[in-house]
């Protein structure tokens, strides 16, 4: 009889540590992936936003300065290397394209071009895209930090070498994902507690 209970309590702990490695090492890949989401959507913007200058600047080219913002917002964004940089960086970028998008009511021509309005909707979707995997994201580095933190799931993490994560911030301390408007389309907002993919219902500092 005690060798029996013995040898259930070695199991349930034998279960217990293989249940929490494999669900460190889930949320990890899932984390990944989410993070390559949030970093296609964001490089499809650094990519579009060129064609956006010009666009504009043949219509208003003595708006220099603010044409100027935006290009200098995406080298810095381009640039950025950490997860918080790439956070500031990117909400920079947002708020550089976010005036250009105002400067234009002011040039019908320009804001009535098909070049311009197809511009305009596509940096509107990719914003878009990017608070829904910001979502998913954070949602996913939150139940990993949770795991790495909490007792005794953090002896199985700490020993198999997971650490916690950073979560991807878009605006300083501020939960709910920031609105960017554009010409009038805002860009969706949220709460980093929906653990919703753009796709389908998902489970990761916040943003």
């Amino acid at each position: 009889m005690f060798w029996w209970i013995v040898g259930s309590v070695v199991a349930l702990v034998l279960f217990y540590l293989a249940w929490t490695y494999n669900r460190l090492v889930s949320l990890g890949k899932r984390a990944d992936s989410a993070w390559s989401d949030i970093d296609v959507q964001l490089k499809r913007r650094w990519d579009l936003v060129p064609a956006l200058v010009e666009t504009v600047k043949g219509y208003a080219r003595h708006e220099s300065s603010t044409l100027e913002n935006v290009v200098q917002a995406r080298l810095q964004a381009t640039g950025a290397g950490t997860l918080a940089q790439r956070g500031e960086s990117e909400r920079g970028l947002s708020t550089a394209v976010s005036r250009l998008f105002a400067l234009v009511e002011a040039y019908p021509e320009l804001k009535a071009s098909q070049n311009f309005q197809e511009l305009q909707k596509a940096l509107t979707d990719i914003e878009n895209n990017v608070q829904y995997a910001r979502r998913y994201y954070n949602a996913v580095v939150r139940d990993l930090n949770t795991l790495v933190q909490s007792f005794p799931s953090n002896l199985v993490a700490g020993a198999m070498g997971f650490s916690e994560r950073s979560y991807f911030q878009l605006d300083e301390g501020e939960r709910a994902a920031p609105r960017v408007e554009f010409g009038g389309a805002g860009a969706g907002a949220g709460s980093d507690a929906a653990a919703q993919a753009p796709t389908s219902s998902n489970p990761a500092q916040t943003g």
